[in-house]
């Protein structure tokens, strides 16, 4: 067995290799090495030196969760907790510069990110109040409604509420019922909740601690529903925190976690407020009751106001990120360290980052994290380009909101299992609410239904992927329809016979070596991976064929007949985009060793994809038997050469301990460990510790076992009791 080294202070290097296996990173032993600082600031990406400011910021005491509060004293903290971030300047930077911003929009997220190091409540308490709130403000008023409300909110002189979500309409924001209908007598819009299920409901500060809020609502004027707009209404009275007249509300109460944001419901009767009240950057009414918008088209209309929601999205997707590098972190850390049965050894107990199924467990989801991080830093690049205006045409938005629609879903649905298999891999140490685990997973829950249920997400990334299947085809002559339906016939006639497996099998000529050289490398992962994007899609396009022609109830029929495929096909494009983003990474890195680790690491996530679809390649032909027995092989191969790596690839997600928070990756099991060995060497090396029954078993002549629980005696008569005798050599 192999013995553990200090590398520095507080850290373990992995285990040198057993015999048979790749060895560890020796510098001078001619196997890759990677180099964790270089890889560190790649993986902080852009914004590196805004990430470091908000890690040290989620690395104070003050800001950190305190478990087993109670949500009212959470509340109390977490409030508490974002005036510490307003005295940091960690807010301002997405407001504008006449305000006392910085315009810095991809900076702002990134730092946000960051902040679920400390409390996930405060992350998202921040970006409601920031994210949310003020974004709306920002973002869909004009330069009146600026410099009127964003230094409140910016300083949080004015906490508020971002006020779309219903009882009755979740992700439907087009059918909220909360109407606003302008009356010109006046010049006020009349806010009104008309029934139960029009209440906004989950909303972030709205229990206590809101005293404004953006408030979402059906526009009416003269008799015409112009849709979705914003509206900014005070909610209560600075003074005394009581409702406004009209204005009423209730506490959700205690969730399964985030139980630092006092969410709450909201409704009003007939609220009145000033004309000017409406942001109005997509959408006006004048005096008189008339209407105008810069938008012509009420649908178009309606998405770029919604896109505000997008920000939301960004920083999610890489909270969910940093929340399974996190657990990663801990889980390695700790799986190096805590040693657990003696397979391979009389005296050893093996470290349970050598077992192969711990290796399967955690390394692939740590493949997949590293994906995840580079696809995240791809779509905060792209945010910032359309919000700073660098690129910010109508396409340039639409491919911000389907990234962002694609992304989100996989990195919050993969933080979850993440943090689970994490928590399992752990033991029950990893159940304590010590290690961070239970707590993290209860608290990122509910990232997968909000700010976009995830499904629904997908939903829409699907649509979009049919829209431009379609486009590609709809100004396209007869002979280029004809030479395409051909091509697809013929495509679809090889994989259905079986041609394209045969051609595998002869071209591998029958060899293993051959088969997994096909899958392993970049353009086979690339071709497999983008050829069932591209046949799902295709094939769902040609069953929807003619929808639209359709009476709205039979096209309805037939869309929700092919929903799962639809969903299916959203989520192999995104984990595509995902092993883009990993490769495209990889062109980046210029130490040679850190990219020969890394690309170990990429074929992993790649490969696991493809197993994890096999049935799939399989049934339309992609693969051959041969080469699909090679995958899994391929992957315990792929796993005993990340294994000497793995603390370092974790190591480079750069959390020092005020960031991770976890005994167990804090060197104590170890300690434990190394105590524990020494004990029973001193043990063996004395003579004097009791012989195991086993061993006499094994040593005793055949026909002349000792009876058990005669403390070592035979049970013959003239037969020596000196349990001396038989003694393993071992001692």
């Amino acid at each position: 067995m192999t013995e553990l080294a200090d590398r520095t202070a507080g850290h373990t290097t992995s285990p040198a290799a057993k015999p048979g296996t790749a060895t560890a990173p020796a510098r001078a032993g001619g196997t890759p090495a990677v180099d964790v600082a270089a890889l560190g600031e790649q993986l902080l990406g852009k914004w590196a030196a805004v990430r470091r400011q908000a890690r040290e910021l989620a690395g104070r005491p003050e800001l950190h969760k305190i478990e087993g509060l109670t949500h009212t004293e959470h509340r109390e903290r977490v409030f508490g907790q974002l005036k510490v971030l307003v005295d940091n300047g960690a807010v301002h930077r997405a407001f504008p510069a006449e305000v006392g911003g910085s315009d810095e929009h991809g900076g702002n997220v990134a730092g946000f990110q960051e902040l679920v190091i400390a409390d996930p409540s405060l992350q998202i308490k921040a970006g409601v109040q920031w994210g949310l709130f003020g974004s709306a403000v920002n973002h869909l008023g004009t330069e009146e409604h600026h410099r009127k409300w964003l230094p409140g909110i910016m300083s949080l002189e004015i906490p508020g509420c971002f006020a779309m979500t219903e009882t009755g309409h979740g992700s439907d924001v087009a059918s909220i019922a909360t109407t606003a209908t302008y009356d010109a007598a006046t010049e006020e819009f009349v806010v009104h909740t008309p029934f139960r299920a029009a209440w906004k409901d989950y909303i972030g500060n709205a229990a206590n601690d809101g005293l404004a809020a953006v408030v979402f609502a059906q526009l009416i004027t003269n008799g015409v529903n112009h849709g979705v707009h914003a509206f900014y209404m005070e909610l209560r009275d600075p003074d005394t925190k009581e409702f406004r007249p009209g204005i009423g509300g209730e506490d959700d109460g205690v969730k399964g976690g985030l139980n630092g944001i006092d969410n709450g419901r909201l409704h009003f009767n007939q609220v009145r407020i000033p004309r000017t009240n409406l942001l109005n950057r997509y959408g006006n009414v004048d005096a008189d009751g008339t209407y105008s918008s810069p938008i012509a088209s009420p649908g178009r209309r309606f998405f770029t106001m919604l896109g505000t929601l997008v920000q939301g999205r960004v920083s999610l997707d890489g909270a969910a990120v940093t929340a399974s590098k996190l657990a990663l972190k801990t889980a390695i850390q700790y799986a190096s360290e805590r040693r657990q049965f003696n397979a391979s050894s009389h005296t050893e107990e093996e470290v349970l980052l050598d077992y192969q199924r711990h290796q399967r467990r955690l390394f692939t989801r740590l493949a997949t994290t590293y994906a995840a991080s580079f696809a995240s830093e791809q779509l905060l690049q792209k945010f910032d380009d359309v919000f700073s205006g660098r690129a910010d045409t109508d396409e340039d938005r639409q491919d911000l909101e389907t990234l962002a629609a694609a992304l989100k879903p996989l990195s919050t649905w993969h933080a979850l299992d993440t943090l689970q298999e994490c928590r399992e891999a752990c033991g029950g140490a990893g159940f304590l609410i010590e290690n961070r685990f239970a707590s993290l997973h209860a608290d990122l829950d509910v990232y997968a239904t909000f700010e976009g249920d995830n499904t629904v997400l997908l939903q829409l990334v699907a649509k979009r992927l049919l829209a431009d299947y379609a486009k590609e085809f709809r100004n396209a002559d007869f002979g280029v329809l004809a030479r395409y339906v051909v091509g697809q016939a013929g495509g679809a006639a090889i994989h259905r016979t079986g041609l394209r497996g045969v051609a595998q099998f002869v071209a591998d000529s029958g060899s293993v070596q051959k088969a997994a050289s096909a899958i392993k490398d970049e353009a086979g992962q690339r071709a497999l991976l983008t050829e069932r994007v591209q046949a799902m899609v295709a094939e769902v396009g040609s069953a929807l064929k003619g929808a639209n022609k359709l009476p709205q109830q039979q096209a309805a029929a037939l869309f929700n007949s092919h929903q799962n495929e639809l969903i299916e096909a959203a989520q192999a494009h995104a984990e595509l985009l995902q092993w883009e983003a990993f490769t495209e990474a990889l062109g980046k890195v210029a130490d040679p060793g850190t990219k020969a680790v890394l690309t170990w690491l990429r074929d992993l996530f790649g490969l696991s994809l493809i197993e994890k679809n096999l049935s799939w390649y399989l049934m339309h032909g992609r693969l051959s038997m041969q080469r699909a027995r090679t995958v899994g092989d391929y992957i315990n191969r792929l796993l005993v050469k990340i294994r000497p790596h793995a603390l370092d690839l974790v190591d480079a997600f750069g959390f020092a301990p005020e960031h991770l928070r976890a005994a167990i990756a804090s060197g104590a099991e170890k300690f434990r460990q190394d105590e524990a060995r020494e004990f029973f060497r001193q043990q063996r090396a004395s003579g004097q510790g009791p012989v195991d029954e086993k061993i006499l078993l094994a040593r005793a002549p055949r026909g002349d076992k000792p009876h058990a629980g005669k403390s070592g005696k035979s049970g013959k008569s003239g037969k020596s009791g000196n349990p001396q005798k038989g003694r393993s050599p071992r001692g």
